[in-house]
């Protein structure tokens, strides 16, 4: 007959290990929920882009797009030159007084190019944050895009538009600019 110390050193060897179990299962269902869907990598639209490293459902949050807040006017100190490469690394929230600027204190986000049929939206939440929502369900390795919806207070030609903000993206309908369509 065993005694009660070994009977109950095994026990408890029994359950430290069945904690540990339980523990590493958790670690890893919190790791792949945490884990990003996406990845930055060389596009073939522009630059550098946002893909899908798994299928990714229509509706699912991505990420928060980032920046400094900064006013338009300090936006206009810091790019004078208009195009430069980061204008499209500046969203506008709120009344459109202030924008981020995703080169400074940025997200991937900030990688996601421009698209005419776009598969993401930027939704802005009542705190003026942005964030890049899938419009619908995106296969992995597909690039995330969303319509950048530029827009510029002077008024100048098509021509000039798509020489000054071109679009690269491909859809059969592409606007051929990155500005938005006049409401």
């Amino acid at each position: 007959m065993p005694n009660k110390k070994s009977t109950t050193k095994k026990s408890t060897v029994k359950k430290r290990a069945a904690e540990k179990s339980v523990a590493a299962k958790r670690t890893a269902k919190k790791s792949a929920a945490t884990s990003p869907a996406f990845r930055v990598r060389q596009s073939g639209i522009h630059g550098r882009g946002v893909f899908a490293v798994k299928k990714i459902r229509k509706g699912a949050r991505l990420m928060e797009y980032k920046g400094e807040r900064i006013t338009w006017e300090e936006a206009e100190r810091r790019y004078p030159k208009d195009p430069v490469p980061y204008h499209t690394f500046l969203f506008e929230v709120g009344d459109g007084a202030y924008c981020l600027d995703g080169v400074r204190r940025g997200s991937p986000a900030k990688w996601i190019n421009h698209a005419c049929k776009p598969n993401c939206e930027a939704e802005e939440d009542e705190d003026e944050r942005v964030f890049i929502v899938a419009r619908r369900d995106i296969a992995k390795d597909e690039e995330l895009t969303y319509d950048y919806n530029l827009t510029f207070e002077e008024r100048i030609s098509k021509a000039e538009q798509k020489r000054r903000y071109p679009c690269w993206c491909g859809a059969k309908k592409c606007r051929g600019t990155m500005l938005g369509l006049k409401k």
